[in-house]
């Protein structure tokens, strides 16, 4: 029975160090000290002056430098040519520029020691193989110089705890418990919209675009271990990992309730308005056996 009880605390112990450590790993991702946005812009009505808005706009403690080659001032900061010219440190770039400019921006990036990217642009693997390779290429640049990679092709992502909206959405969400990760860009602003009008509050909002690094497995583990979040909620297409899934969502249904909605199982049908081709339709794992395996 000693043995059993000392077993049963150990195992406790490492779930709660593996818990700190999924934190910490994308802790800086939804916690950055400084955020740059490349390709912010002056004009209203652009994706790029809407992201600094939206990050000015709901109190987030952090600096912002906005990087525009043609700009010296937006939104009454200083205006950055390049990120290397960024008189501080930046732990998290938003890029919103032609898919043709993101993989020198990230290169920029890594030589100037950025730790996480959230890539807005489109124009990649979603519009075939021109695109594919391109987003092959910014892969390589984030694996060369460590950073991890939200997107290409994505809305953003917000906090409401931090808070932060890195995103272009018109609105923010109330604070609350729930954490939504979503596959489809239109899901995201459709909930966001809803959620006001129900009055209902989240945690976070990750829009996850074409998941070309970081996936949905990512920030159910990041989402688990969150001590403001007591809900995950995933809108899903595709899997890439499958197993890796399974496992993350399994474990984090033991702390917290994990909600699953997947798209249809034909990629004619729903998955026109979704960003990101599936490989793998959904309901290939999101299925009642897979699901009663993983917990």
């Amino acid at each position: 029975m000693i043995v059993l009880n000392n077993l049963a605390l150990h195992l406790e112990i490492l779930r709660r160090k593996e818990g700190e450590q999924n934190l910490n790993a994308l802790a800086g991702f939804f916690r950055p000290k400084a955020v740059a946005v490349i390709g912010a812009s002056r004009s209203p009505g652009k994706i790029g002056n809407a992201i600094v808005k939206n990050i000015l706009g709901h109190l987030y403690p952090g600096r912002v430098f906005p990087v525009n080659p043609k700009e010296t001032e937006i939104e009454g900061l200083p205006c950055y040519q390049n990120i290397g010219a960024v008189p501080e440190p930046v732990d998290q770039a938003i890029i919103s520029v032609p898919a043709a400019k993101v993989l020198a921006a990230a290169e920029e990036c890594g030589k100037s020691g950025v730790k996480f990217l959230t890539v807005i642009s489109a124009g990649f693997k979603e519009t075939g193989k021109h695109g594919l390779e391109l987003e092959r290429r910014l892969v390589e640049i984030c694996r060369r110089y460590n950073m991890r990679m939200l997107g290409p092709n994505c809305v953003g992502f917000m906090d409401t705890h931090i808070p932060i909206n890195a995103s272009f959405a018109a609105g923010f969400p109330l604070q609350g418990e729930i954490a939504f990760i979503s596959q489809s860009g239109a899901m995201v602003l459709a909930i966001l919209d809803w959620s006001h009008a129900a009055g209902i509050g989240f945690s976070k909002f990750v829009s996850l675009g074409n998941k070309a690094d970081l996936t949905e497995t990512h920030f159910i583990e990041n989402a688990a271990a969150d001590p403001n979040t007591k809900v995950i909620l995933c809108y899903i297409e595709d899997v890439e990992n499958g197993r890796h899934f399974l496992e993350a969502a399994g474990q984090a249904a033991h702390k917290k309730p994990v909600i699953i909605l997947k798209s249809g199982t034909s990629q004619a049908g729903p998955g026109r308005l979704l960003h990101t081709p599936a490989p793998w339709p959904a309901a290939t794992w999101l299925t009642k056996p897979p699901f009663a395996s993983a917990g």
